[in-house]
């Protein structure tokens, strides 16, 4: 296939891409994001607790 063939069809890839909108489920969206939680989330992707939340506190200020 030369250049001038491979170039079109890529961008011809690229528009269906770009201009295709499926169909949205808000339903099956919110029933994901109603049953998810912290504790779920954390544990699908191994997050450890945070152990102290003093980790997130600004310096001590210096005068």
């Amino acid at each position: 296939m030369g250049r001038g063939r491979q170039k079109a069809k890529q961008t011809k890839v690229a528009r269906k891409l770009k201009y295709y909108s499926p169909e949205t489920d808000y339903n099956a969206l919110e029933r994901e994001l109603a049953s998810s939680t912290q504790t779920d989330l954390a544990d699908r992707y191994d997050i450890p607790p945070a152990e102290d939340e003093d980790d997130w506190q600004s310096p001590p200020s210096r005068h």
